[in-house]
């Protein structure tokens, strides 16, 4: 999600440069193709009359073990405005296992965040039956990505749904300068996200199935105001709601207040630990405890001066590893996209990973704007140029258009709400887990994640009064995309399957 001031929260960038990547088709799964039809460009649609007619095309993929046959449709749904007239082509791809029965497989819907994001991220890197995977010796080489199939895939628990935001991936607007007022806000796109679910349900003859849905970063936000919409304005309970490293409380992952602070904090004593091979779940929950106690009492109270101050740098520097020289210029309130907080010995480490380092190209100091983030605009633009090769060539899905990986201008238009960027979203779930009982959250969180820190989900789920029994709290050794990392990937697709095996068991 992204910070209005700076780079990106997830997922978008400052710099719209798509990188090259080494893109090729794997060569185990099977395909064959049903239908693919041509369409002619229409003028009058702008850029959405590029988007070429639904592809068919089934598959067959190993997976634990077992052969999966499934059938992958990508395609476009129209959503109309309030006087029927088409407004937006929204892209989708859905993936249905061959056989199985509608009424007892679940269908999941997935989306990104951002605001701005496209879907390929979740697509191919973490539960889609292709994953993108970086070389083991240099994970931030995103020239040398390459696309396999996804031993981790999600496909065995679930049929899966990926949508493309409008203004994102391959959805486009009809009318760019009506887009905004439709659907960039954050009721707007819950309601149009509802609507292209309860389209794809009745197309599909789906309204039986258990239904879910799974949203990374803003797709925390989107994820709960979506179930929402889907209740109130379609008549759909959800059974389930998966969040990845989600956006919930956004005054919490600004840093900009003691609390939030407080919530950075253990993510920060959490890398130095991975990096000092100490890391453990007990240590984390000591680095939530400091953090949540001594460290934001001292924060929330008059400054400390002289040798109160200097043992408090001095403690919060050794926990983190941070010089304390930066410590003490940021007040011990470290600022995780501060280039001083990221740049060490000649090295700058990651916002959405603090353990990923790359070269510091300026390790004499830059303005912040201008320290450069290497998931968002490095490795991580490697996703839109293998999922354009993968729609094209394994799905059939052809188009002149460029795929909107990460969309500023959907970002700079976004409509918080009133509240601005501080949107909050706990009384929104508060209320649906008190008036859905069997509704059941699975939250995961990588340790080392700047952007939305596990302490934010930790403390959100802590606090909630109804309910938090069925929320479920998983961490894994990762930033914010820690599906990126196979083993962490591996651990949240054996999570996942567990989860939604209790969820249908009956």
């Amino acid at each position: 999600m992204i910070r209005p001031s700076l780079a990106a929260l997830l997922l978008t960038s400052a710099l719209p440069v798509a990188l090259s990547t080494g893109w090729t088709p794997a060569l185990a799964a099977e395909k064959t193709v049903e239908k693919i039809a041509d369409k002619p460009t229409d003028r009058k649609d702008g850029l959405a009359g590029l988007l070429p007619a639904d592809s068919v095309t089934h598959h067959k993929l190993t997976a634990g073990g077992h052969v999966i046959s499934y059938t992958a449709h990508a395609g476009t749904v129209t959503l109309r405005d309030d006087k029927g007239e088409p407004s937006a082509k929204v892209f989708y791809i859905a993936y249905t296992q061959d056989g199985a029965s509608p009424a007892n497989r679940p269908v999941s819907f997935f989306f990104n965040g951002g605001p701005g994001a496209g879907s390929a991220y979740l697509n191919l890197g973490a539960a889609g039956p292709k994953v993108l995977e970086f070389p083991a010796n240099n994970p931030t080489d995103g020239a040398n990505g390459k696309l396999v199939d996804n031993p981790d895939t999600w496909l065995p628990a679930t049929d899966m749904v990926f949508i493309d935001a409008v203004g994102t991936g391959y959805s486009r607007p009809l009318d760019d300068e009506k887009a905004a007022k439709l659907y960039y806000g954050v009721k707007e796109d819950a309601s149009a996200f509802a609507k292209i679910i309860q389209l794809w349900v009745g197309e599909n003859a789906r309204q039986a199935s258990p239904h879910y849905l799974v949203g990374e970063s803003y797709g925390g936000v989107r994820s709960i105001q979506v179930a929402n919409a889907l209740q109130e304005e379609q008549n759909l309970i959800v059974n389930g709601i998966v969040m990845i490293s989600p956006a919930i409380e956004m005054n919490y992952i600004t840093g900009n207040n003691p609390l939030g602070a407080a919530m950075i904090l253990p993510s920060f004593i959490a890398s130095h630990l991975d990096e000092t091979h100490q890391l453990t779940p007990e240590a984390v929950d000591a680095a939530y405890s400091y953090a949540l106690g001594p460290y934001l009492s001292t924060l929330a109270n008059v400054p400390p001066k002289g040798e109160a101050a200097t043992k408090f740098y001095t403690e919060v520097s050794q926990k983190t590893g941070i010089p304390e020289a930066v410590v003490a210029k940021q007040s011990g309130a470290l600022d995780p996209m501060s280039h001083d907080v990221r740049s060490r010995d000649g090295r700058l480490h990651g916002l959405y990973d603090f353990t990923q380092t790359i070269a510091d190209p300026y390790p004499d100091g830059i303005d912040n704007e201008n320290s450069p983030e290497m998931t968002l605009s490095g490795f991580g633009r490697a996703y839109g140029n293998a999922f354009t090769g993968y729609v094209a060539n394994e799905l059939g899905f052809k188009t002149e258009l460029t795929y909107e990986l990460l969309s500023m201008k959907v970002n700079g238009s976004w409509n918080y709400g009133p509240h601005g960027f501080l949107t909050e979203q706990t009384p929104v779930l508060r209320k649906l887990l008190a008036l859905d009982p069997s509704l059941h959250v699975f939250v995961a969180n990588g340790y080392f994640d700047m952007a939305c820190p596990f302490g934010t989900s930790r403390w959100t789920r802590d606090h909630i009064p109804v309910g938090a029994d069925r929320i479920s709290l998983h961490l894994y050794a990762g930033g914010h995309m820690l599906y990126a990392r196979p083993t962490s990937r591996s651990a949240l697709w054996h999570d996942v399957n567990a989860y939604y095996a209790a969820q249908n068991k009956g």
